[in-house]
């Protein structure tokens, strides 16, 4: 479906207007960049072929303009384009030693070669963050962790998270399993009911596509309080 068919309020342009840059993804920011996507795929499902491809935007952020043009539906002038938005982010100094630390931990993570690289990674990605954001890890049948995935962006008390949305993009990484995150910017790492509701109704949804539920974080500061620790799972 065209972006110009979704629903007014879910179109990445309209709801940048009206809720700043902070309120999207990864993806939908990618998909304002390309401007178009291709038959039968979006802006945002290109954006989100980029982000899994490379592991999230700290992978994105090394990536050449030859790979990221051989990606289906990118081209040259799309690839181009991408190119120079990245650079530009890998030249604001501000920006550099956070994004080169998630990365080392991102290499932790995929490896699977330190305990607790899980709790490292969500709490240095999520942990300072002003506003709600829901990120998603992907895992292979062996749980290996093979794509990551900031899927939505929200204001300082909630974020709207989609299951469609979240299926969709489970089923694009082929994923056999995944484990949720979101923070909580109050500074309190502990459930709502809102929060343990959008979990089950997360797993029923992904159930169907026989893909599993391992855990939801909640990341509150250097806090990360696990669903699967607690038993709300």
């Amino acid at each position: 479906m065209r972006i110009a068919d979704w629903p007014e309020g879910e179109r990445p342009r309209e709801r940048l207007l009206a809720q700043g840059a902070g309120a999207l993804t990864d993806a939908e920011l990618i998909a304002l960049c390309l401007r178009t996507g291709m038959r039968g795929r979006s802006a945002v499902d290109l954006g989100r072929d980029l982000v899994a491809r490379h592991g999230g935007l700290a992978g994105l952020l090394s990536a050449g303009h030859r790979d990221l043009a051989s990606i289906q539906g990118m081209g040259p002038a799309k690839a181009a384009i991408l190119a120079a938005i990245l650079e530009l982010a890998r030249r604001a100094p501000s920006m550099l030693p956070h994004a080169e630390q998630v990365a080392r931990l991102a290499v932790r993570l995929f490896d699977l070669t330190a305990p607790g690289a899980v709790r490292d990674y969500l709490r240095l990605t999520l942990g300072s963050r002003p506003r709600e954001a829901f990120l998603c890890l992907f895992l292979d049948a062996q749980h290996r962790v093979t794509g990551i995935e900031e899927l939505f962006r929200g204001t300082l008390s909630q974020t709207s998270v989609y299951p469609r949305e979240v299926v969709k993009a489970a089923l694009a990484a082929n994923a056999a399993a995944v484990i949720f995150a979101h923070n909580h910017p109050s500074g309190v790492a502990q459930p709502s009911q809102a929060d343990e509701l959008l979990t089950r109704q997360l797993k029923e949804a992904l159930a169907l596509v026989d893909v599993r539920v391992l855990d939801h974080f909640i990341v509150a500061g250097n806090q990360a309080l696990s669903f699967a620790e607690r038993g709300l799972l």
